[in-house]
């Protein structure tokens, strides 16, 4: 099976996350969201003694590229966040959370952060409370009838997901794998190379994604 080439993520800019997350009970500000992030950013790479030279070794983006943005000079684009977390072994998802600083164990349903994107028909909602600590995260999923993703690397080599089909029906493209899912079906796989997603034509697709 022949699967599109464009991925999600790379179309969708920083900034419309902090769009939804200003409108959550305890939000960081718009005004600050770019600092608290480049400030992340900075002790990402603190952590692991990289220079900005090594960094951009590891993620193929400029090292001015890099220090603008942990200097909080410009907003980075989830296409090029996306290269930072494969080369930190984040998921774009976890990266984000880590940034609101005053998390809390319990996330009521209305402070849940959710990303749409109209194009693909893709929404995700990340039902997990935001943790320093904790790897595990779920999101609540759904693919409008026919819509269909792909992503071309794991952000990080050897996630372990579990998907619960909970509408619909799904195809699931794992290399030259494909799973064919029915409501209530559940998937569990690691990710070492492309994956792609294709929700039923008449149907769409609901699902919940555990992520380890």
């Amino acid at each position: 099976m022949a699967w599109p080439a464009e991925a999600f993520f790379c179309d969708l800019a920083i900034s419309h996350f902090w769009n939804i997350i200003s409108d959550m009970e305890h939000p960081l500000t718009l005004e600050n969201a770019d600092m608290a992030l480049a400030v992340r950013l900075k002790h990402l790479r603190r952590q692991r003694n990289w220079s900005l030279d090594q960094l951009s070794q590891h993620s193929q983006i400029s090292r001015a590229t890099l220090s603008r943005m942990e200097n909080g000079d410009v907003s980075p684009t989830a296409h090029v966040l996306g290269k930072l977390c494969a080369a930190y072994g984040l998921t774009l998802s976890r990266l984000m959370l880590m940034v609101e600083t005053r998390a809390a164990p319990l996330l009521r349903r209305g402070e849940q952060p959710v990303w749409q994107d109209t194009a693909t028909g893709f929404t995700r909602r990340t039902v997990s409370p935001p943790s320093d600590h904790l790897s595990c995260e779920v999101l609540e999923c759904t693919l409008a009838a026919g819509a269909t993703i792909h992503y071309p690397r794991p952000p990080k080599t050897g996630l372990e997901h579990h998907l619960l089909l909970t509408r619909g029906a799904l195809e699931i493209g794992l290399d030259d794998t494909t799973h064919r899912l029915v409501r209530g079906d559940c998937l569990r796989y690691h990710l070492f190379g492309p994956s792609s997603f294709r929700a039923d034509p008449d149907l769409g697709a609901g699902y919940y994604l555990v992520v380890l």
